[in-house]
């Protein structure tokens, strides 16, 4: 697990250093669009996603492993209404739902192959007959991650109660289809330096289809995502058997 989504003190800096969840109007579409009227959000973080759908009505189930991310998500508005679990769609109760969703950079994180075809297994058996899964990968041919540097990304924001927070991330490996990279966060009040590690597996699309259909989906489309047109890849693939 990624430090920053599970050290308290970092997974509190995850909305405000990220305010702008634009992103997650396409999926609130897609639910809306499918009819989907109990969504799983796997790896629902703090909760943005999850809590959206929520207020407009939809039953949702939010799931993560890192408790500390969780935490805030319960501590929010609304969290009474969404049914959160601390785990992985690998290992989930029994559920019928219409959707399941990975957004961000959820489906590109489980980096493991067996992991990840245990995750489309597990969501597989939480959807209903008919149901979708929906995520987004970034396309590889892209490159994203020649501008993850500190010229490109250092920014320094307000944090209310913490105080001013520098941070920037910086690549450390490029592997084959595995991209490594770190995250530093400065709290200026204190001094503190705090960082995370991550790795993100970068799939082509021919990869990402041939997962799907050997757990039993059927690719009902491949779409751009509207935030980050040409550098996305948005699969929604269907549940068929």
């Amino acid at each position: 697990m990624d430090r920053e989504f599970g050290d308290p003190r970092l997974a509190a800096l995850y909305d405000p250093l990220d305010p702008d969840r634009g992103d997650l109007d396409p999926y609130l579409r897609m639910a809306q669009e499918f009819g989907a009227g109990r969504v799983l959000d796997i790896g629902c973080g703090t909760g943005v996603f999850a809590l959206l759908l929520a207020g407009r009505g939809t039953e949702v189930v939010g799931v993560d492993p890192a408790r500390a991310s969780l935490d805030i998500a319960r501590a929010k508005p609304g969290a009474d209404r969404v049914r959160w679990l601390c785990g992985d769609a690998t290992a989930l109760p029994p559920l019928r739902v219409d959707m399941a969703t990975m957004t961000a950079n959820v489906a590109q994180a489980i980096a493991d192959p067996g992991e990840w075809r245990a995750t489309l297994r597990g969501a597989h058996g939480a959807l209903r007959p008919g149901g979708h899964l929906v995520f987004e990968t970034r396309d590889p041919a892209r490159r994203a991650w020649e501008h993850w540097n500190r010229a490109a990304t250092h920014a320094v924001t307000e944090v209310t109660g913490v105080g001013p927070v520098e941070s920037w991330v910086e690549l450390t490996a490029l592997e084959g289809p595995l991209v490594s990279f770190r995250w530093t966060y400065v709290f200026r009040a204190t001094g503190e330096v705090l960082t995370s590690d991550s790795t993100l597996r970068f799939r082509e699309r021919g990869e990402v289809e041939a997962d799907l259909l050997a757990t039993g989906y059927a690719v009902a489309d491949v779409r751009d995502a509207p935030d980050r047109p040409g550098r996305e890849l948005v699969f929604v693939a269907r549940r068929e058997r």
